[in-house]
C-alpha cells in the first residue's frame, strides 16, 4: 500500500471517529432533554394525593410582561371575526412577554408554532419552548408535554409517557392535569381499555384541587361525581353553577337541560327562565371559550332567589356576568384647570400637526378658530427662552383681534425682545380613552370604583348590594392562589360573603377583605329589579364594616 493510500485511510478513520463522537454527543443531549426525561411510571392506584397549586410554582410575572400578554390576547380575541385576528402581532407581543419571563405568553407562543398561526409551523420549536418552561418548573408545561406525547406533536407518540407526564403535572399543581386524571380515576372499577380506573378517593382529591384553582373542567367532572356518585344534589348544583363562572360550557349545558326537566338536581322543578339563561351562556362560551362569569349571580342566582328582569339580549346577560376591572381615578388633563381663553375642556388635548406650523403677526385678525400659542419671532437669550416656556395656548374665534401679550416677566428686556407672533395649534379633540387589555379582549368590563372605598371582612354580612372583589393579605399562605383579578362576586345586602372553604380553599372567611366595585342591579319603583350595567354611585347606605 502506498504512503498516499495510508494517509487517506487514517484521515477517513479520523473522520469516522469524529462523526461517531458527535453522534454520541447528540444522542446524549437528546436523552437529557426534558422531553426525554426519566419518568415515574403512571400509577392509577396511587394511595395518596397532596393538593398543590400551580400559582405557587409558577415564576412571577411583571406588570410590563402582563400588559404585553394581554395585548396579544386582545388582538386574537375570540370576539373578533377569524379574519380580523392578528396572530402575527400576537406572536410578536407574546415573544416579548416570554423574553420578560411571562410563562403564559410562552405557552401561547408554543401554541402558535404548533398550528402555524402568525409564524411558520414548527412543532420542534413548540416543544423547545415548552421544555424551557419545564426547566423553570411550570406545571402547565409538563401537562403540555403529556399532550405532545399523546398526539405525537414534535415527539414520538407514546401514551404511557403521556400519562406519566400528566401524573407528574398533577402532582406539581397543574389544574388541567388534575381535572383530566381526576375524571379518569373517579370510577368504581378498572377499565384501562376505556381509559378509567377505580381510585375514586384520589380522583376526587384531584378534582377538588383543580376546582379550587378555578378550572372549569374540574368543576364539571366534580359536579357529575357529586350528582351521580353521591346523589348530593345541593352540592352538585352549586358546583355546576360555579363551573359556569369558571367558563365551563359543559356545566352551562347540563344546567340548561336540567332546569328544563324534572330532575333531583334542580329540585324536581321546571324553570324555563333559568334554562334559557344557561343556554345563552353556553352559546356565548361556544363562541368565546376565554369568557368567565364571576358575577353570574347578578343575572342568574340559584333558587330560591328570584331572577332579576332581563331584556332578552345576550350582550346584556354576558356583560353583566363578566368580571370588572377598575378604571384609574380620573386626573385633570392639561389645561383643564385653567380659566378664560387658556381653558381646555377636561378629556381633550391639542393634537400635534404634521404640517409646518402656521404663524401670524399679532396685529392681524385671527384667521382660524382654535388655540393659538404666543411666541417670539426669534429667541436669542435665556430670559426669552424662559418667557417662551411659560406661555400656554389660548383659544380665539375667527375674526377676533389677538389680545396684547404680557412680556413683563422679561423685565428690562421686554421692550427689546423680538416681536410676538401667534402659532396656530388647532382645535382641542377628545383624548383617546385608554382601554384595559381585558376589556379590549372582551372578557371584562370597566368600572369607576367610588371613593372612599367601601370594604368589609368576609365574616361580616354584606353591607351593600353589588359586585365585591375579595383578597387576602399578601403574606397569607394562599395569597398566590386566591388573589386573582376575577375573584369577585355579586351579593345582596345582608347576605353572607362566599366562604372560601366551600370551594375547597383553606382560607378562613375573616381573612378575606372584600371591596365594593359598584354596579348593583337597578330596582324600579314597583320593586321589580332589572339587570343593569349602570354605575349606581349615588346609592345610599355605604359604610365600612
Amino acid at each position: 500500500m502506498s504512503m498516499h493510500c495510508t494517509v487517506l485511510h487514517r484521515w477517513a478513520a479520523l473522520m469516522l471517529s469524529v462523526v461517531f463522537a458527535i453522534s454520541n454527543l447528540t444522542a446524549c443531549n437528546m436523552i437529557n432533554l426534558p422531553r426525554n426525561m426519566n419518568l415515574k411510571a403512571f400509577s392509577p392506584h396511587q394511595a395518596e394525593f397532596t393538593c398543590k397549586y400551580e400559582a405557587d410554582a409558577n415564576p412571577p410575572i411583571t406588570a410590563q410582561a402582563e400588559v404585553l400578554f394581554q395585548q396579544g390576547m386582545a388582538v386574537t380575541s375570540n370576539d373578533l371575526w377569524p379574519d380580523k385576528r392578528d396572530y402575527v402581532k400576537a406572536a410578536e407581543l407574546w415573544k416579548m412577554a416570554a423574553d420578560l419571563g411571562h410563562w403564559k405568553a410562552a405557552m401561547n407562543l408554543a401554541g402558535l408554532y404548533e398550528q402555524g398561526l402568525g409564524v411558520t409551523r414548527d412543532t420542534e420549536q413548540a416543544v423547545v419552548i415548552v421544555e424551557g418552561l419545564m426547566k423553570k418548573g411550570v406545571p402547565a408545561a409538563f401537562d403540555k408535554m403529556g399532550i405532545y406525547h399523546q398526539r405525537g406533536i414534535g415527539v414520538k407518540g407514546d401514551s404511557s409517557r403521556a400519562y406519566a407526564f400528566w401524573q407528574l403535572a398533577a402532582d406539581m399543581g397543574s389544574s388541567a392535569a388534575q381535572a383530566y386524571l381526576g375524571e379518569k380515576l373517579d370510577a368504581a372499577y378498572d377499565n384501562p381499555s376505556q381509559g378509567f380506573w377505580g381510585n375514586r378517593e384520589v380522583g376526587l382529591k384531584m378534582l377538588e384541587c383543580g376546582f379550587a384553582q378555578g378550572n372549569g373542567s374540574a368543576a364539571y367532572f366534580l359536579a357529575m361525581s357529586r350528582k351521580n356518585g353521591d346523589q348530593d344534589y345541593v352540592r352538585a348544583l352549586k358546583i355546576y353553577h360555579d363551573g359556569v363562572k369558571f367558563g365551563s360550557r359543559d356545566c352551562a349545558r347540563d344546567l340548561s337541560v336540567s332546569f328544563d326537566e324534572i330532575e333531583p338536581l334542580t329540585g324536581n322543578t321546571i324553570d324555563t327562565a333559568r334554562a334559557d339563561r344557561y343556554r345563552e351562556l353556553r352559546a356565548a362560551l361556544e363562541l368565546n371559550p376565554d369568557l368567565r362569569f364571576p358575577n353570574l349571580d347578578k343575572v342568574l342566582p340559584l333558587p330560591p332567589a328570584e331572577l332579576p328582569t332581563w331584556d332578552g339580549r345576550r350582550e346584556t346577560l354576558i356583560d353583566a356576568a363578566k368580571g370588572l376591572v377598575p378604571i384609574p381615578t380620573v386626573r385633570p388633563t392639561p389645561g383643564s384647570q385653567r380659566t378664560g381663553r387658556a381653558h381646555i375642556p377636561q378629556g381633550h388635548v391639542l393634537r400635534a400637526s404634521s404640517q409646518p406650523p402656521l404663524a401670524v403677526e399679532a396685529s392681524t385678525l385671527v384667521p382660524y378658530s382654535g388655540y393659538w400659542l404666543p411666541k417670539l419671532h426669534a429667541i436669542y437669550r435665556a430670559h426669552e427662552q424662559a418667557w417662551a416656556q411659560s406661555q400656554v395656548p389660548q383659544r380665539y374665534i375667527k375674526g377676533e383681534a389677538f389680545e396684547p401679550v404680557d412680556r413683563s416677566s422679561m423685565g428690562q428686556y421686554a421692550r427689546v425682545a423680538p416681536r410676538t407672533v401667534w402659532q396656530y395649534l388647532g382645535e382641542a379633540i377628545p383624548a383617546a380613552a385608554a382601554v384595559h387589555p381585558r376589556v379590549a379582549q372582551g372578557v371584562a368590563r370597566s368600572t369607576q370604583v367610588p371613593e372612599p372605598h367601601v370594604r368589609c371582612r368576609g365574616s361580616m354580612p354584606c353591607p351593600r348590594t353589588g359586585v365585591w372583589s375579595g383578597r387576602v393579605p399578601r403574606d397569607h399562605p394562599m395569597a398566590q392562589l386566591y388573589n386573582r383579578w376575577d375573584r369577585m362576586t355579586y351579593i345582596e345586602k345582608g347576605h353572607p360573603f362566599p366562604n372560601p372553604r366551600d370551594q375547597y380553599i383553606d382560607i378562613a372567611s375573616h381573612d378575606v377583605r372584600w371591596t365594593w366595585l359598584d354596579n348593583a342591579n337597578q330596582a324600579r319603583v314597583n320593586g321589580i329589579v332589572d339587570v343593569t350595567l349602570t354605575d349606581l354611585h349615588d346609592e345610599q347606605g355605604a359604610s365600612d364594616a
